[in-house]
C-alpha cells in the first residue's frame, strides 16, 4: 500500500491582521496557551481577527532568541509568568521593578524580531 503524501495544510484563506506590538503577540499566545490546557487546539484563523501565524510561530522565535543567547533564563521565566498572570487575572497584577525590566528588554527584542517575520506591523 503506497504511503500518503505528506500535504501542507493552509493556514489561512482570508486576509490577516498583523499584531500591533510584541506586547500584544505575546499575550495571544498565552491566550492560546491557557486555551490548550483547556483542550482546546487554537489555529490562526479562529479567533476575530485572523493573524499572520501560528501561536507555535510566537514560541519557535521565542526559543531562537533564547538559543542565540538574546534572550536569558530569566527572560523567559518573566515572559511566562506575566503573560499567564496578565491573561489569567484580566490585567490586575503587580510586579517589580527587575521584573518590569527584563519583560520590557524581552518584548522588545521579540518585537523586531516578530517584525522581520511579518508577524508585528
Amino acid at each position: 500500500m503506497a504511503r500518503p503524501r505528506f500535504m501542507p495544510r493552509h493556514l489561512l484563506v482570508c486576509a490577516t491582521e498583523p499584531f500591533r506590538c510584541a506586547e500584544e503577540a505575546w499575550l495571544w499566545y498565552a491566550h492560546c496557551q491557557m486555551a490548550r490546557l483547556a483542550g482546546c487546539r487554537p489555529r490562526a484563523d479562529m479567533a476575530a481577527i485572523p493573524r499572520p501565524c501560528d501561536p507555535d510561530d510566537i514560541h519557535r522565535e521565542v526559543m531562537r532568541l533564547f538559543r542565540t543567547g538574546r534572550l536569558s533564563q530569566g527572560h523567559l521565566r518573566v515572559l511566562a509568568e506575566l503573560a499567564t498572570r496578565l491573561v489569567g487575572d484580566g490585567g490586575t497584577t503587580s510586579w517589580s521593578e527587575g521584573q518590569d525590566i527584563l519583560w520590557r528588554e524581552a518584548l522588545d527584542k521579540l518585537e523586531t524580531s516578530l517584525r522581520n517575520k511579518g508577524i508585528v506591523a
